[in-house]
């Protein structure tokens, strides 16, 4: 009877992991909802729903600062990722397939990912950070009790600036590896740059370009919505700060990649190449 247990145990435990997923899922996107509706209520009214130098000042934060970061790591993977493939490709005498191959991978896939998991770690964190540390210090109910709805307050301009600006940030990013590869191929496999180019343009597809646009959105989106749920369900004083923080970097990073391979079984199930 004593080893009967054990099975029943996991079992419950894996069913309370599965609750607790499915409310957390739940909750971000009621989250997500009402912050749409706080803020189209407002603009409904005929008021602005947000200061929009508070809007500026987190587009220069997430946009802006964040160009030197994604563009010198998109820099660095693209030379790596030319290197890589080049040597292998060579073998074959087929090194006229790197600039095609850097350019869709980027475009299409890593281009998003990458910037989405750097603004997860960078942004991200900050803004749980910030609203974490208001909802502890009860700012977040001052500004409640003043009348001011929180959500469209607090929590839609840092989801607008980052929705907005996360496809520029991919932008970048294909840009930067784009143009390592094309030092790459100049260098080592004697592929001159006019020639780089004519090659990227015949490897590259509009659904290609339109299909890394969405997903910069989507995980603009949801990096914010983490982010700033996080932030607002801080418990436990400055520790509940620190391990929010932690939570929404590691949740945030998941989400993406997670919403990333499931665009792309979507996509390829519906739109087979």
């Amino acid at each position: 009877m004593a080893n009967a247990h054990p099975p029943v145990v996991i079992g419950q435990e894996i069913t309370q992991i599965g609750r607790n997923f499915l409310r957390e899922v739940g909750s971000l996107f009621w989250f997500i909802v009402n912050t749409f509706e706080e803020t189209l209520e407002r603009i409904q009214r005929g008021r602005v729903p947000f200061r929009a130098a508070s809007f500026f000042r987190h587009t220069e934060r997430a946009g802006v600062d964040s160009v030197p970061l994604v563009g010198l790591v998109s820099f660095f993977l693209g030379l790596t990722m030319a290197l890589l493939t080049g040597y292998q490709l060579q073998r074959f005498g087929t090194e006229r397939l790197i600039p095609g191959l850097v350019a869709i991978a980027f475009t299409r896939e890593l281009g998003p990912l990458i910037t989405g998991i750097m603004l997860a770690a960078r942004i991200g964190a900050a803004f749980t950070a910030e609203l974490g540390t208001m909802q502890v210090s009860e700012e977040v109910e001052a500004i409640e009790s003043m009348g001011i709805g929180p959500l469209r307050f607090l929590v839609a301009p840092r989801m607008l600036a980052l929705f907005l600006l996360m496809p520029c940030l991919s932008t970048i990013s294909n840009i930067a590896a784009i143009f390592a590869s094309s030092l790459i191929c100049k260098a080592y496999f004697s592929i001159a740059f006019p020639y780089f180019l004519d090659l990227v343009k015949d490897s590259l597809l509009i659904r290609d370009i339109v299909t890394g646009i969405l997903k910069s959105f989507l995980f603009g989106l949801l990096i914010s919505a983490i982010a700033c749920y996080r932030g607002l369900t801080v418990k436990g004083g400055a520790a509940g700060v620190g391990t929010s923080t932690t939570s929404s970097v590691v949740t945030a990073v998941t989400t993406v990649i997670g919403f990333d391979t499931l665009y792309n079984i979507v996509y390829s199930t519906f739109y087979p190449t």
